[in-house]
């Protein structure tokens, strides 16, 4: 489901977020999460794994998190990644990391390019490879 830009709830929610007024945004931004928008999943899941306007809860963050990631939101693939590695609100594992940072590095993230790219240069979570390494360096933009 995707909510429309023009959903007040939507809008109402997006700027209370962006304000910093995040109990204000999960009251806007919670239903259309339940109902199934990944934008809305991805903020839910950023204010609950932090703790921002709600009480923290991590496995409502991994849920959100997740839900999001599954729907090709590239950002929240992204941090799904980022909780698999740091093991923040899951069970640390680098294998799944990679995964997720390459299905968002395959929408041109280059954050998670060059995360791969560590990754990859220190063998964590992959098969070290510093050609592979050197090849994601490039497509992140980065002169080495």
């Amino acid at each position: 489901m995707t909510v429309e830009l023009n959903d007040p709830d939507y809008s109402s929610g997006v700027a209370a977020f962006e304000a910093k007024n995040f109990s204000l945004a999960m009251q806007f931004l919670s239903p259309l999460a339940q109902g199934g928008d990944a934008d809305a999943q991805h903020r839910v899941a950023i204010m609950c794994q932090n703790g921002l306007g709600v009480v923290r809860n991590d496995e409502r963050a991994l849920q959100m998190m997740q839900a999001a990631a599954e729907q090709g939101h590239a950002i929240a693939q992204h941090g799904l990644g980022f909780m698999y590695l740091e093991g923040e609100c899951v069970e640390k594992d680098p294998a799944r990391a990679a995964a997720w940072f390459r299905k968002a590095a395959e929408q041109g993230l280059a954050g998670s390019i060059t995360t791969l790219a560590i990754m990859y240069e220190e063998g964590n979570g992959v098969e070290k490879d510093p050609e592979e390494a050197k090849r994601l360096y490039a497509a992140a933009g980065f002169d080495l």
